[in-house]
């Protein structure tokens, strides 16, 4: 078929990769425009969609937004039998969803109504989802509401990270939209409707929730703490030499160890266990600002916590 493909992110670079290996023709990839990259933000690099749809000699539109009616003639001419969405970014109008012969087609990385929008690999973990999935939808003008035609589920496990889930999804992803753009170009892929009970939304993560609250239960923290893993990472501070230090917690532990009546964010012994409103999370990975990751055991020798000491 003739696909204009949409996507972003590194996550939606498997999905483009794998249907044009299927035969499929891309007529054009679109991406959100190239952004400043770089510790000072000096060097504007194009997103990961953009450099594979060049890999493969795809043409690359990278408009700021799809809503002028010049922007949306452009994409009407590309005759294009159906759109393959995969965290793109943008609102799609519906000019642009009615535009393709079959329609437009969304890969979401959640089991819907769950998790609708920006985040939902991230809210799955953090909110200690014990399984989530892809989910193949024919857009329409709402968020993440359109009718399902394709499902795969997955465990998440106790200790997986949104890096892993991420990666394993992406790869689920590629193959079960392919699966739907055969069955579209055969005419066997039928859609359900959403139901409208369990909505939940997967709101962008802010920089405010972040910080890690040792307030909360061990495992509300070893979530919290997996699920912005590797990035953006959630952090915690810790006062050195007269100065608060932020350090990021890439891995934790939920550890069955008394706390005997400890603050949260308490220090209990020398291999940095720490009180939780209720129970104890060991600390694994850490990394300093500019640093690189470490274990526990390295962080402590260059960075002695003793315990008693109160982070947070």
């Amino acid at each position: 078929m003739r696909i204009i493909f949409m996507g972003t992110p590194d996550y939606a670079a498997p999905t483009l990769k794998a249907l044009h290996a299927a035969g499929h023709e891309i007529v054009a990839v679109y991406s959100q425009p190239p952004r400043p990259a770089g510790r000072r933000g000096l060097e504007v690099l194009p997103s990961p969609v953009h450099r594979t749809a060049e890999s493969l000699d795809i043409p690359v539109f990278t408009p700021k937004s799809l809503k002028n009616e010049e922007q949306q003639a452009a994409f009407r001419a590309l005759n294009a039998d159906a759109a393959v969405v995969v965290a793109y970014g943008l609102i799609l109008p519906k000019t642009i969803l009615d535009a393709p012969r079959l329609g437009a087609w969304n890969g979401h990385a959640s089991l819907l109504p769950r998790w609708r929008g920006a985040a939902p690999i991230q809210r799955a973990i953090m909110a200690g989802d014990a399984e989530t999935g892809v989910m193949i939808m024919k857009m329409d003008e709402g968020l993440d509401t359109g009718p399902v035609a394709l499902t795969e589920t997955v465990e998440i496990s106790r200790d997986m990270t949104t890096g892993q889930l991420h990666d394993l999804l992406a790869a689920m992803t590629a193959r079960l939209m392919v699966d739907a753009m055969t069955r579209l170009e055969t005419g066997g892929l039928p859609v359900t409707s959403q139901s409208e009970d369990g909505v939940t939304y997967a709101a962008k993560i802010s920089k405010t929730e972040t910080r890690v609250d040792f307030s909360r239960t061990a495992q509300q923290v070893h979530d919290h703490v997996r699920g912005l893993a590797p990035s953006p990472g959630a952090w915690f501070e810790l006062q050195t030499d007269d100065r608060a230090e932020r350090v990021k917690l890439l891995s934790t532990a939920v550890v069955d160890v008394a706390t005997k009546g400890e603050a949260p964010g308490t220090v209990l012994d020398g291999e940095l266990t720490i009180a939780c409103g209720e129970g104890a999370v060991r600390l694994l990975s850490l990394q300093k600002a500019g640093g690189k990751p470490l274990a526990a055991k390295d962080f402590l020798r260059g960075t002695p916590v003793a315990p008693g000491t109160v982070i947070g």
